[in-house]
């Protein structure tokens, strides 16, 4: 029976990669999460600019709009932009970088492109919907995991009983046992200091890359192939994944406050060794 069940789980990845879909992320809930909690950190002035461009959209609602468009043939050159993969203990240039793009590519794109002024009205909108959903991308380790096993697409593993894998896991499946809306799970963030902000918010982009390689490597060494997980794989990991979509959030709104300002002066540091 055993053997059965991860004969099935094989055949699920399996079909799951020729489909295109190399790395799912968040999940629905996790992006509106994000979406949600970095519109509690934004400024009254980059709310509006913001509603403005969306047309009253809110982040929550187009933070999936990346996931959305990856059915249709016409974006398949956005889909590198949701991962990228480079050897433990390697820094990101020191492996082959991905010609087609990747998430640190795609971010630093959408950035340039909302702040250019002959950038259209509707790719404004597109490009900022993507920023949302990438900045979410990233704080889920497995999106900066090994290009070996797909960023743990591969590594079959059972969730409660059903055939799954270990990216899958830290996508979807703890939040979905967990049973809480992304508003619920948006108003049950803890309280942080003007310290704690400032930490989280510090750093570039690559500082936030390797801070999720490290996490990275740590949900590698939490399960193996053929794994059953369960209570106790919840129970140790689900704060993380928590902690992870709260500071997501908040460097989210941290940078929207940057990309809808005037200043150029961030950028410099922010994609410094890119």
């Amino acid at each position: 029976m055993k053997k059965i069940l991860f004969i099935y789980a094989i055949l699920i990845t399996f079909n799951s990669l020729n489909a295109k879909e190399y790395f799912p992320n968040w999940g629905k809930t996790g992006h509106r999460t994000v979406g949600a909690i970095a519109e509690n950190y934004l400024s009254c002035k980059t709310k509006k600019k913001i509603a403005k461009l969306l047309n009253g959209e809110s982040l929550a609602y187009g933070s999936i709009y990346a996931d959305e468009i990856r059915s249709n043939p016409k974006y398949n050159e956005f889909a590198p932009w949701h991962y990228v993969n480079f050897d433990s203990g390697k820094k990101y240039g020191e492996t082959p970088v991905n010609p087609k793009g990747d998430i640190i590519q795609g971010i630093k794109t959408c950035i340039l492109k909302i702040r250019k002024s002959e950038t259209s009205i509707a790719d404004k909108q597109f490009y900022l919907k993507f920023l949302v959903h990438l900045i979410g991308d990233l704080h889920q380790p497995l999106h900066v995991g090994n290009a070996a096993d797909k960023g743990g697409n591969t590594i079959a593993v059972e969730w409660f009983n059903t055939p799954s894998n270990l990216h899958r896991v830290w996508d979807s499946e703890m939040i979905d046992s967990y049973k809480m809306s992304y508003s619920e799970l948006t108003k049950n963030t803890k309280k942080l200091s003007k310290t704690e902000l400032a930490t989280i918010q510090s750093g570039s982009l690559l500082d936030w890359v390797y801070e999720s390689k490290a996490l990275a490597d740590k949900v590698y060494a939490s399960a193996k192939k053929e794994d059953h997980l369960k209570y106790k794989y919840m129970y140790d990991f689900f704060p993380v994944v928590e902690k992870r979509l709260h500071k997501s959030g908040i460097r989210l709104a941290y940078l929207l406050e940057h990309v809808f300002s005037k200043k150029t002066a961030w950028m410099e540091s922010f994609f410094k060794g890119i």
